[in-house]
């Protein structure tokens, strides 16, 4: 009887659980690039209305479609070690609910950035939202091993959100940070999938190592690291960033240059986490290097 209420209770769905549903450590990435994003859009402060209000919408619709993903992914899940306990895939959550979530998250964000931010920031955090909760998760993950590439678009919107929910319009330093996000989520994402390379093989998931095998997959990691630092240099080229960032991007650079090529070397069988946990990190540092020299070195970034 004991037992059986211990499995009862466990299986009962609480507050933490529809917070993972929201994935929102990855959320809280997305924010810092809108947040740095909004901030590199004007020399002063950004009003902040818009600063809650738009970062409060972005963030409401990532959860929505991370629920969605959470949602599509349930049976994936369970054949992987880093997944098999979420909410959905043990049932914690029905799918039902989970829509019902999913559905409310997404309306409030769209809600609040229509009314309170502007329409523009609202359609394309729509559009991101799409491009990752269906596009990505429906189709490009199951389709092709170039998929984490293509899908990536989405995943990088986020400092240009924040820049349009500040200026209402499109700029091309806003598309440089797009970029930059990119070009690194694949050797962000591609050091991960080595790492779980035998998870995805059995989750039949055509990530780059399971079908084309780990040599040429570290080959593309290095290769993209390459691209990677080249287009971190283009905010210093285009005058929008000053010295600092420059050095910055070069440091860490580097440093994502040593963990690409410890992969290469083979020597350590965590090279691939290890690369992955220090591309956060980088991704991290990279953005408020950019809020640092923008503050501390300032110049005018919008014409």
């Amino acid at each position: 009887m004991t037992e059986q209420a211990s499995i009862s209770n466990h299986d009962v769905a609480g507050w933490r659980d529809y917070l993972e549903l929201t994935k929102p450590n990855v959320v809280a990435l997305m924010l810092l690039t809108s947040l740095i994003g909004m901030l590199l859009a004007v020399p002063g402060m950004v009003p902040i209305n818009i600063l809650i209000l738009g970062n409060l919408g972005i963030a409401l619709c990532a959860g929505s479609a991370a629920a969605v993903n959470h949602l599509v992914d349930r049976k994936v899940d369970l054949k992987m070690a880093r997944t098999f306990n979420r909410p959905i895939a043990k049932g914690r959550i029905d799918p039902t609910k989970a829509i019902l979530f999913a559905a409310v998250l997404g309306l409030a964000g769209m809600a609040i950035l229509m009314v309170w931010v502007n329409h523009l920031t609202a359609w394309l955090t729509l559009a991101s939202l799409v491009g990752y909760a269906f596009i990505y998760t429906f189709w490009l993950k199951r389709a092709t091993p170039q998929n984490i590439v293509i899908g990536g678009l989405a995943g990088a919107a986020p400092p240009l959100l924040g820049w349009v929910a500040v200026t209402g319009e499109v700029h091309g330093h806003a598309l440089l940070l797009v970029l930059i996000i990119f070009a690194w989520t694949p050797p962000h994402f591609w050091a991960l999938a080595v790492h779980r390379k035998e998870e995805y093989a059995n989750a039949k998931i055509p990530m780059l190592p399971v079908t084309h095998g780990e040599a040429y997959t570290k080959i593309q990691i290095l290769l993209y690291t390459f691209i990677l630092i080249a287009v971190t240099l283009l905010p210093y080229a285009t005058h929008m960033l000053n010295e600092l960032y420059l050095l910055g991007a070069v440091v860490l650079g580097i440093g994502f240059l040593y963990y690409a090529v410890a992969m290469m070397r083979n020597k350590n069988k965590n090279a691939g986490m290890d690369a992955f946990k220090y591309s956060i990190v980088y991704l991290m540092a990279l953005f408020v290097v950019m809020l640092l020299d923008h503050y501390l070195l300032p110049t005018n970034i919008v014409s």
